[in-house]
């Protein structure tokens, strides 16, 4: 399965003043720390990160980088997005592959 998915905190933090401008890639960095710590296939874009495994790795990656978002906010808040193929291994990059060689046939 391919999960694409985007973590963000929202709200203060009893005691720790609000963040500046808003930014939250500090909690971002810590989410995808955990996504490049599990070794799993995995791309970070601007707004979503995509990892690739079997069911229960890819949501245990997914729990492990929300719970690390956790301490940045109130509350957290999660998207998920997934393609569930079984048999089907290293689609992250095949599916693109394939859709860079319909867009030149189309040529």
């Amino acid at each position: 399965m391919i999960a694409a998915f985007s973590i963000a905190p929202s709200g203060p933090v009893p005691g720790r003043p609000e963040r500046e401008g808003g930014s939250v890639s500090d909690a971002v960095a810590e989410a995808v720390k955990v996504v490049r710590a599990s070794g799993l296939p995995h791309r970070t874009s601007s707004m979503f990160t995509e990892i690739e495994g079997e069911w229960d790795e890819v949501f245990a990656v997914i729990k492990a980088a929300t719970e690390a978002v956790l301490p940045y906010g109130a509350r957290v808040s999660l998207v998920i997005k997934a393609d569930i193929r079984p048999g089907y291994t290293g689609e992250m990059d095949g599916k693109l592959e394939r859709l860079e060689r319909a867009i030149a046939d189309s040529e």
